[in-house]
């Protein structure tokens, strides 16, 4: 808590008072490219910016595509030489991942790096087209299978660059805080159950079991990718907006654990391209240091269950 407080830096010589741009200092990616989820705004737009910032060619993913190219131009109007594009996706429609997917394989464009940042929280309930509760369609099962389908080309790039790639996905503290059981597999739709609070927890625990199961297949396998989740800190952004009054009443009396949005998006480029994370996966950072999530995050059981819950809620999606 003190390091929070203060800003004092942890082993990695980052803290919660650190930026993306103090995290990526001198750090040239000009050789890579990147896709942001949820890029058009907030703690996104932020680590597309500095992405762009140090010369990687980034493509913004986003619902919005008008808000997208808004993020784009005003990236260009400050650094006139970035390599930003835009393409739609929609998270919550498994369809719109798949169209995604294909569009981004059809450019022929390397994937070093996939950051999947996009979410939403604590919305009410709502089930997305397929029938699949919306933070957890949104959050998880998107960005699920959205890095199911761009693995091969990752594959692709790290053997034929040499490059190791990096996948992040953001999670939060409150992972720690879902239903008692961490992932309502029999009820993950059911509106009867349904705890807005505990539900953005439940989606923020797969986020970390996915990451944990995906890197272990990934060694397993051998291939030159890494896989860790972070925890970008408490930033008042458009995430917020289902529960706007009840988070500016929080942060009347937690101020001092808050962060901006370029310090909110300092751990999500530091997983991203700071050099000495290479070799490192399987990890929960925040404030770019590492942290050790709760047990449940850590369950290898819960984490396998998932991965096949999560294929088959996709799989009956598609056939519908």
């Amino acid at each position: 808590m003190l390091k929070l407080i203060t800003g004092r830096p942890g082993s990695s010589g980052f803290g919660s008072a650190s930026t993306a741009e103090q995290v990526t200092d001198g750090i040239d990616g000009s050789n890579l490219t990147a896709i942001v989820t949820g890029g058009a705004s907030g703690i996104g737009l932020e680590t597309a910016r500095v992405l762009a910032l140090r010369n990687v060619h980034v493509i913004i993913a986003a619902r919005n595509m008008e808000a997208a190219n808004e993020a784009k131009q005003r990236i260009l109007k400050d650094n006139n030489a970035a390599r930003v594009d835009i393409e739609k996706l929609d998270l919550s429609s498994i369809r719109s991942v798949k169209a995604f997917a294909d569009k981004f394989k059809a450019l022929n464009l390397p994937l070093n790096i996939l950051i999947n940042n996009a979410g939403i929280m604590f919305c009410p309930f709502q089930l997305s087209e397929d029938g699949i509760e919306m933070q957890f369609a949104t959050n998880h099962i998107g960005h699920f299978y959205l890095t199911n389908l761009l693995i091969d080309k990752m594959k692709e790039t790290s053997k034929a660059t040499g490059i190791q790639g990096r996948i992040v996905n953001l999670s939060s503290l409150l992972h720690q805080y879902p239903y008692e059981e961490g992932i309502q597999f029999n009820k993950i739709s059911d509106k009867s159950s349904y705890q807005e609070r505990l539900a953005y927890g439940q989606s923020k625990l797969a986020n970390l079991l996915h990451s944990n199961e995906l890197s272990r297949r990934l060694q397993e396998e051998g291939a030159n990718i890494t896989v860790n989740s972070v925890h970008p800190g408490l930033i008042m952004t458009n995430l917020m907006r289902h529960s706007a009054l009840s988070m500016k009443i929080f942060r009347a009396f937690t101020c001092f654990m808050w962060k901006n949005v370029s310090q909110g998006a300092a751990t999500t480029c530091y997983a991203a391209l700071h050099p000495s994370l290479k070799g490192v996966t399987g990890k929960y950072f925040v404030d770019c240091n590492e942290h050790e999530p709760s047990k449940l995050a850590q369950d290898e059981a819960l984490a396998r269950n998932l991965w096949d819950v999560s294929n088959n809620l996709i799989n009956a999606a598609l056939k519908s």
